[in-house]
């Protein structure tokens, strides 16, 4: 069957049932790393943000940080995060395909965002990405990787390679982890209980707009 991206509903859904399996309590710890070695810089887009943990992160140390997802519940439960957090972090509803407002945006995060879209979603979102990065600005995608035993949308090098080709250099493509927690849904598939925590084989690549 030829893949589809999931539809609205169904992440406002996983969010209102408190069971998204990449809401971890904290930010993944390949965007800490990108963050202690000093790239992230200018202004920032949290693609996707779910809960916030980036978002928060990065406003937290200083950085000029946005972030934006689609489901609406998503961006409420990332207020009450940083109101808990006591940080002055920034949300929008918005959807990542289609952005606007023209070139502002430095660096973007994107943490399991990418891996959730179908071959022509890729498409219209790395098109809209591009219409909000400055030249030069860069792109850290972490997405599952197709090594995975399944625990949620997984990509190949190629769908990277392929969705970032004109307006983009692909500078760097490497194999490192995506931590998650077991939902119902992959819990047979996995072989592990609901609520477990795992690590999944992850692509991390940085992608600079021309």
């Amino acid at each position: 069957m030829p893949e589809t991206t999931p539809p609205r509903s169904l992440f406002d859904d996983i969010y209102a049932g408190g069971a998204a399996p990449w809401v971890i309590g904290e930010p993944q710890p390949a965007i800490v790393e990108l963050e202690r070695c000093g790239a992230i810089r200018g202004a920032v887009l949290d693609a996707g943000c779910g809960a916030g943990e980036h978002t928060i992160l990065l406003t937290e140390r200083g950085h000029d940080v946005l972030g934006i997802d689609f489901s609406a519940l998503a961006v409420e439960l990332a207020q009450r995060n940083a109101a808990d957090r006591g940080v002055p972090a920034r949300f929008e509803v918005a959807d990542a395909t289609r952005l606007h407002g023209g070139p502002r945006f430095d660096t973007v995060i994107d943490s399991a965002l990418f891996h959730v879209f179908d071959p022509a979603d890729r498409i219209r979102y790395v098109e809209s990405l591009r219409s909000v990065c400055r030249p030069g600005a860069v792109v850290h995608v972490l997405a599952l990787s197709d090594a995975g035993r399944g625990f949620g949308p997984q990509v190949s090098e190629a769908d990277i390679r392929t969705a970032f080709t004109d307006g983009w250099v692909v500078e760097s493509l490497d194999t490192t982890t995506y931590r998650g927690v077991v939902s119902p849904a992959h819990a047979d598939a996995l072989e592990l209980p609901v609520g477990a925590r795992v690590e999944e084989p992850a692509w991390l690549a940085r992608v600079r707009a021309k």
